[in-house]
C-alpha cells in the first residue's frame, strides 16, 4: 500500500479510529493478507571478504524440516511441517492438527561457488553460508585512488 492511500484513509477516517486501523488491518480491508507474510522467515544477507552469509530466524523447527536446492542460478529454502495432536477419553475424542509451510528463493550472483555451499541450524537461526570464487575473491580487493 503506498503512502498517498493510507493518507486518504486517515483523512476520512475520526482520529479516534486512526490507532485501530494499523497497516495489518487496512492489508485486509485492501483484499490481503497479511498473516501469509507472517509466515515467511526474516533473513539477513551480509557480503563477506570470502563469503556470503545468509542468516534466516526460523524458530521451533528441527534441521529434518528445512529443505534447500541450488537449481541454477536460484538458491530455494523451504519447509513443511505437520503436527497432529489426538486425546481420547471415555466419552469424546479431540484431534488438533497444525501445518506450516514456506519457501523462498534467491538469485545467486555469479561469484559463488554452488559446490561448496553450506547450511547450520543452531537456536533458532538457519545460517547458510556462500562461498565466492577465487577469482571474485580476487576482483573485491579495494584500492584506495588519491585524489589530484
Amino acid at each position: 500500500m503506498n503512502t498517498r492511500t493510507l493518507a486518504k484513509r486517515a483523512e476520512r477516517l475520526p482520529s479516534v479510529f486512526e490507532d485501530f486501523f494499523n497497516k495489518p488491518l487496512l492489508d485486509i480491508f485492501d483484499g490481503g493478507f497479511p498473516s501469509r507474510m507472517m509466515n515467511v522467515p526474516a533473513v539477513n544477507i551480509t557480503d563477506r571478504k570470502d563469503d556470503y552469509l545468509v542468516s534466516m530466524a526460523a524458530p521451533g523447527l528441527k534441521k529434518e524440516d528445512f529443505k534447500i536446492d541450488v537449481e541454477g542460478n536460484m538458491l530455494t529454502i523451504g519447509s513443511e511441517k505437520e503436527e497432529k495432536n489426538e486425546e481420547k477419553d471415555e466419552k469424546y475424542t479431540r484431534q488438533e492438527y497444525s501445518y506450516s509451510s514456506f519457501e523462498r528463493s534467491f538469485t545467486l550472483p555469479d561469484e559463488v561457488n554452488e559446490d561448496k555451499i553450506y547450511a547450520h541450524y543452531q537456536d533458532g537461526v538457519l545460517k547458510l553460508v556462500l562461498p565466492k570464487k577465487e577469482e571474485a575473491k580476487k576482483m573485491a580487493i579495494r584500492k584506495q585512488i588519491a585524489v589530484k
